[in-house]
């Protein structure tokens, strides 16, 4: 029998190769299938799934799927710049999703669009987004925070988790499209004892993005989904390691303010007002490396803590 100081080690995954991996993976995520243009009285697509370790559908990638087939729909001229989201059911990250796209209205500058996401029939996501005509008009933005570290300054996720086996660990170490670098103390393993109710990250692709603006915008909104609970969780000295704690989100809403390009360092801003009733709001601001707002994030999620 080989002693087990005598058995090889496994060898580490280098995260910039497995990140791009995941990068052409969410772009396939992207590629939705409109079966030649078939049509019930909604547009339908279908787009494939991303397997997670717990075989749940992560939310983002619902959303960035819902956008594509809205913007599938819409006049190429006319760029997403809301949406509002509500999360129905888990999905299943082994089967596809059918997604229905219903045109409410096209206007002289905007359009709006309700999507369904369909797994066995039954909707796991409903959104409505509203595209518009570039325009303009006033124009002004909150500035980024100061006193920000650059991101190539801060540890990377695969660096806060190596040598950690355990598929959730793995998975945010080497399977996400997203270099996520925390300005604050990481919440994988441990609370942050300055409990205060806000969290910023450094996050882009880790390849690059054809130059596609809704493409950008739709992977935005898939990142966007993220870390945004952590200010809730923050605030309450709690980590993602907590046993027997549930975190989901119920809703998601995103407002694209300028061009963003999401395979560039951006700063994702988040805070929380408020938590009650297992429920927390957040909110988030997105600036480019320039200081320049690009877009703004709220969701509410569920949170359920069992000493609570």
């Amino acid at each position: 029998m080989t002693a087990a100081h005598d058995r090889p080690t496994p060898a580490v995954p280098d995260p910039q190769e497995t990140g791009r991996k995941a990068t052409q993976e969410l772009l396939k995520l992207l590629e939705l299938d409109d079966f030649n243009g078939i049509r019930t009285d909604e547009d339908i697509f279908v787009g494939p799934v991303h397997e997670q370790p717990r075989s749940r559908v992560f939310g983002g990638q619902v959303l960035a799927q819902s956008l594509m087939a809205a913007g599938r729909t819409v006049d190429p001229e006319r760029a997403v710049h809301s949406m509002h989201g509500y999360f129905l059911r888990a999905g299943d990250s082994q089967e596809p999703i059918t997604f229905g796209v219903q045109r409410l209205r096209d206007g002289r500058s905007f359009s709006a669009r309700r999507v369904h996401a369909y797994q066995g029939g039954v909707p796991i996501l409903s959104m409505i987004a509203s595209f518009q005509t570039a325009d303009e008009g006033v124009d002004h933005f909150q500035p980024m925070p100061g006193g920000m570290p650059d991101p190539e300054s801060l540890p990377s996720t695969a660096e806060l988790l190596a040598g950690i086996d355990h598929p959730v660990a793995r998975y945010w170490a080497f399977e996400r499209a997203f270099d996520i670098r925390h300005i604050d103390a990481p919440l994988y393993l441990s609370a942050d004892p300055q409990a205060g109710a806000r969290n910023a990250v450094w996050m882009k692709t880790f390849d690059t993005l054809p130059d596609d603006p809704a493409l950008h915008r739709a992977a935005l909104a898939y990142a966007s989904d993220y870390t945004l609970l952590e200010s809730i969780l923050r605030r309450h000295s709690l980590a993602w390691s907590n046993p027997g704690m549930s975190v989901a989100s119920l809703d998601h809403a995103m407002w694209w303010h300028r061009p963003v390009r999401a395979d560039e360092w951006l700063l994702y801003v988040q805070d929380s007002p408020s938590a009650q009733n297992s429920r927390g709001l957040a909110q988030g601001r997105i600036y480019d490396r320039n200081g320049v707002l690009v877009a703004s994030v709220a969701q509410e999620g569920m949170v359920r803590v069992p000493e609570l």
